[in-house]
């Protein structure tokens, strides 16, 4: 009488004890990581809030109870933030410079950095190196020469020397970042364009442009939030003439006035008009932020 032979069971492979620590590690990590980021989520959000409940109050309130929320929302101390102390004067001041540099950096970091990606030709390392090195000097460092170049143009005081400032310094990191993105995008799609008579200056504009939106868009709202919040060329370029000043000078000025006034919560109004167009943004385009960031390491 035979048997039928009975299928063997395999035993489990015994879980070794070298990939516990391995994992109670990452574990710590991860917490330590964690609590770090939210910490720090704290200290940026926390202040931000405050400033736009303070906005909120009365002065009274704000020096009674300065961690309380308001009894009633006095929205007069935005408006007189906005006409009193010329803060909307000041914020399409902003507007109107930051457009045009933020406009004229793209469109001359795109087409100096599609460049460097896409062309061959002699020197064109030293050329891009040379862009790159402008990352390496700060802004502070060239302010009595620039002072002296800018008003030797007769662009002192004017909105366009201030635009043209503003884009100087941005190419750098505009090029650089530019440069890696544009050489992540395929080829193959620029070759058909070529094959089909397309020029080398409608494949910029009508291709390639178009598929480096998410890092156009990332680039373009760095150099947004640096132009916004720039200090310390409007103030060496930008003197004399209150009309053009720039929001942070405004702000500046606003925040000496009341200090000694004692008016905190129209400064706090302020201090939030500022606040607001960047929060919008980023919030706007934040996907395209992500995108654009990581599309160059999904390469």
């Amino acid at each position: 009488m035979t048997t039928l032979d009975q299928p063997t069971a395999t035993a489990p492979t015994p879980v070794t004890s070298r990939d516990r620590p391995v994992r109670r590690e990452l574990g710590v990590a991860n917490t330590l990581s964690h609590g770090f980021l939210l910490l720090w989520g704290l200290l940026t959000v926390l202040p931000l809030l405050w400033m736009f409940i303070s906005s909120f109050k009365t002065n009274s309130e704000i020096l009674a109870d300065p961690w309380g929320l308001p009894g009633a929302l006095h929205l007069d101390n935005w408006a007189r933030a906005w006409t009193g102390a010329h803060i909307g004067r000041y914020f399409l001041n902003s507007l109107v410079v930051v457009t045009g540099s933020v406009s004229l950096t793209m469109l001359m970091g795109a087409t100096a950095a599609y460049v460097f990606a896409r062309y061959e030709f002699r020197g064109r390392q030293v050329v891009y190196y040379l862009f790159v090195g402008g990352l390496m000097f700060p802004v502070f460092l060239a302010l009595v020469p620039l002072f002296f170049v800018v008003r030797n143009a007769g662009l002192f005081n004017t909105w366009l020397g201030l635009i043209l400032v503003y884009a100087a310094y941005s190419l750098p990191f505009t090029v650089f970042f530019l440069t890696a993105f544009f050489r992540t995008l395929p080829t193959s799609v620029a070759e058909a364009a070529l094959v089909d008579g397309c020029g080398h200056f409608r494949l910029f504009f009508r291709v390639m442009l178009p598929m480096a939106r998410p890092g156009m868009i990332s680039v373009a709202i760095f150099n947004f939030l640096s132009h916004w919040n720039q200090f310390l060329l409007p103030q060496v370029l930008l003197q004399g003439d209150e009309s053009k000043w720039m929001l942070a000078q405004g702000l500046f000025a606003l925040s000496v006035s009341q200090g000694y006034a004692g008016d905190y919560a129209r400064l706090f109004a302020g201090l939030s008009i500022a606040v607001l167009p960047v929060l919008a943004v980023y919030v706007a385009f934040q996907r395209q932020v992500q995108t654009g960031l990581t599309a160059g390491q999904l390469k």
